[in-house]
């Protein structure tokens, strides 16, 4: 059943799904075949890109610095000048808004594939499934083998989890997403305002991660410019505190808080450009209006303090934690006021190449970074500036812009999104493009 703005809502379904049959399509040797690669929504596809390419502002800066320095801008490198405006904007623009946008699409991206699972016949929630298990795999190469930083073990986690919610209606998906996303933000007051009753040894350790000693700074620097082996001891430390104390402090209910916004927007058909001019221009507006004041205040109330342990860390991250939301809805917007009237199909077809294989573009990132930034490359870790590594970033991204759309000029799909549809059916998938 197809859902239309002046019904009840149930799945909000896309041009392409009007126009074209779901088969189950099986060739002689017994192949499933995936979404081909001539149905896809551009919307989301060009979201999907332009989100790949924005992680890359924030990511930049745990590549090439100790990981404090990533939520602490003090803990390492020049904060002055141009440094510091490049910080400011990165965290106004970039810090968690990509993300979010990603969790967003993620969510809608499980709703669509049950859709497309259901429709050929096939058990929509074994292979979603599958898919996920099959993801927490790939995440945990990424995360012990290459970067830390990975998000997909948190996506497949979440995931299974999520999935439990496709039957819900939008609004009771909003309620949970609430529910999900005000658990951080209780914990971080709780934590901000009893910081004072702390046990001595608790609140030192939380020190030394918040604004690591010379003697700590030094070791993680070594390690990262020494061999892959080398840097296993920092890679590993980091990986297991992000996939568990972490996970369970913030990332958990934040990923799932924005899947599940992103599965009521699918169904709303805010994600496929099926929304009113005026809706987008009014969201748009109003998220970024919104959104960039609260950040604003945010960074002005942390530089205030001298970025102090006791509020930046707790009650200072909460101005983001939120603004982050409405901006990321705010662009979100805009991107779908852009491919509803055709605007500019030169550059959207641009970040569409870039969306269709961003799981492939994602990792590539990370091997760039890994290059420039590690001992087993160029060794560059805790060499480059804040204002050099907006410049590192543009060159990755048009390495990525370029490499993007010279694959899938051959290919349907990107070499990890085949191999991933390939485990998650079972079969052989086609791979070049006829």
């Amino acid at each position: 059943m197809l859902y239309r703005e002046q019904e009840e809502p149930i799945y909000r379904s896309c041009d392409f799904i009007r126009s074209t049959k779901f088969e189950f399509m099986q060739s002689t040797k017994g192949t499933i075949s995936p979404t081909a690669f001539s149905d896809r929504i551009l919307s989301l596809d060009v979201l999907r890109g332009i989100a790949v390419l924005g992680i890359l502002i924030m990511n930049i800066q745990s590549f090439s610095m100790i990981g404090a320095a990533y939520i602490n801008p003090m803990a390492f490198g020049d904060l002055t000048g141009i440094n510091k405006w490049v910080w400011i904007v990165s965290h106004l623009v970039a810090s968690e808004k990509f993300m979010s946008i990603f969790s967003i699409l993620f969510g809608a991206g499980i709703l669509l594939f049950s859709e497309k699972a259901v429709a050929k016949g096939l058990k929509a929630s074994v292979l979603h499934y599958r898919r996920m298990l099959w993801l927490l795999a790939f995440g945990m190469i990424h995360a012990y083998l290459i970067w830390y930083g990975d998000i997909l073990v948190a996506y497949s986690l979440c995931g299974m989890l999520v999935y439990l919610f496709k039957k819900l209606s939008p609004k009771k998906l909003i309620i949970w997403a609430v529910v999900f996303f005000v658990v951080p933000i209780l914990l971080n007051l709780f934590f901000g305002m009893t910081i004072q009753y702390w046990p001595e040894e608790s609140y030192n350790r939380n020190l030394e991660s918040w604004l690591p000693s010379v003697e700590e700074t030094s070791r993680e620097i070594s390690a990262m410019r020494g061999s892959w082996l080398e840097q296993m001891e920092i890679r590993v430390e980091s990986s297991i505190f992000m996939q568990t104390f972490l996970f369970c402090w913030n990332t958990f209910w934040r990923v799932t808080s924005m899947m599940l916004l992103g599965m009521a927007l699918y169904k709303w058909g805010v994600l496929t450009a099926h929304k009113s001019g005026r809706f987008y221009i009014w969201l748009s507006l109003t998220g970024l209006i919104t959104g960039f004041t609260i950040i604003a205040i945010g960074v002005s109330e942390n530089f205030r303090v001298g970025w102090k342990m006791d509020f930046s860390m707790f009650t200072g991250m909460i101005y983001n934690y939120i603004g982050s939301i409405a901006v990321a809805l705010g662009y979100i917007s805009l991107v779908m006021l852009i491919c509803k009237h055709s605007l500019w199909p030169g550059v959207t077809n641009t970040f569409s190449s870039i969306g269709k294989m961003a799981f492939s573009n994602y990792i590539t990132m990370s091997l760039l970074a890994m290059f420039i930034f590690y001992g087993c490359g160029l060794g560059l870790f805790g060499q480059v500036d804040r204002k050099f590594q907006i410049l590192i970033a543009v060159a990755i991204w048009i390495i990525i812009i370029i490499t993007s759309r010279f694959w899938l000029r051959k290919f349907q799909y990107g070499p990890l999104e085949w191999l991933w549809r390939r485990m998650t059916y079972l079969s052989l998938q086609p791979f070049v493009r006829k």
